[in-house]
């Protein structure tokens, strides 16, 4: 009985042990990964502003399709609403005329890469070619020179943010996502925009899907209702003395 149970004990012993062991290796598999992950962060773009000011910033990507830029632009323009437009190079290309438009009518145009490609699939060379190129047609259509930059479906890595950082570029994504590229209908877009938008909020719309001019004129008079002003994004984010949490907020940093 002595020696039966002295094995059984030394057994459940021995088990304690082996799935200690394999804790300590998996707490110091993950010390390892959170250790690396420390090293590996980088700045992350601009997504929502950090401000008591009731202000925010409508922003249109375009990418494809142009039927809807007019109607945009009135609707923008019976508010007294200046956005901003990130435009996509090869979109310029075959709508030069539009770009005029939207810089006659005093909007904020922004660079959204030249073949709105994902940065992360690319070299650091073609991530400069891609910005480049594209802010010299935004330029050479408006004379203005291109300082906004958001990537294609928002896919970021480090390589990317420190190009846009060498370059001059402040880069931008967005806090509140309408969902107006899911086709997810008019009520809906309105509702995500309204329930989501804050103080300092970066609102994603896209320029060619339907009933954009049901959905923008109601998102507009609902923020209005709320007493948000609606600005372009040089108006609401920091130029200098900022920091950028892992959230995306931008934050204004206190002087010592």
């Amino acid at each position: 009985m002595g020696s039966s149970y002295k094995r059984i004990k030394a057994f459940i012993l021995s088990i304690v042990l082996f799935f200690g062991t394999l804790s300590l290796i998996g707490c110091f598999v993950m010390g390892i990964k959170n250790l690396c992950s420390f090293f590996d962060r980088y700045e992350v773009p601009i997504s929502r502003v950090d401000t008591n000011e009731r202000k925010v910033a409508l922003t249109f990507d375009v990418a494809w399709g142009s039927e809807n830029i007019e109607e945009i632009l009135d609707i923008l323009d019976k508010h007294n609403i200046k956005a901003t437009f990130f435009l996509v190079g090869s979109w310029i290309d075959d709508n030069e005329d539009l770009v005029k438009e939207i810089h006659n009518r005093g909007h904020e145009i922004g660079n959204h890469s030249n073949t709105h490609i994902s940065f992360t699939y690319i070299s650091n060379e073609e991530k400069i070619d891609e910005i480049v190129v594209t802010s010299k047609k935004i330029k050479n259509l408006t004379g203005q020179e291109v300082n906004l930059f958001r990537p294609p479906f928002g896919h970021v890595d480090k390589d990317t943010m420190n190009t846009c950082k060498s370059l001059g570029y402040y880069t931008l994504k967005w806090d509140v996502d309408s969902g107006d590229w899911k086709n997810i209908g008019p009520v809906n877009v309105v509702e995500r925009v309204s329930k989501n938008t804050t103080s300092g909020s970066i609102i994603l719309f896209h320029a060619n899907v339907k009933d954009v001019g049901v959905y923008l004129e109601n998102s507009i008079n609902n923020l209005e209702k709320k007493n948000y002003s609606m600005v372009k994004i040089s108006d609401l984010i920091y130029k200098n003395n900022y920091e950028v949490n892992s959230s995306g907020e931008q934050k204004l940093l206190k002087d010592d």
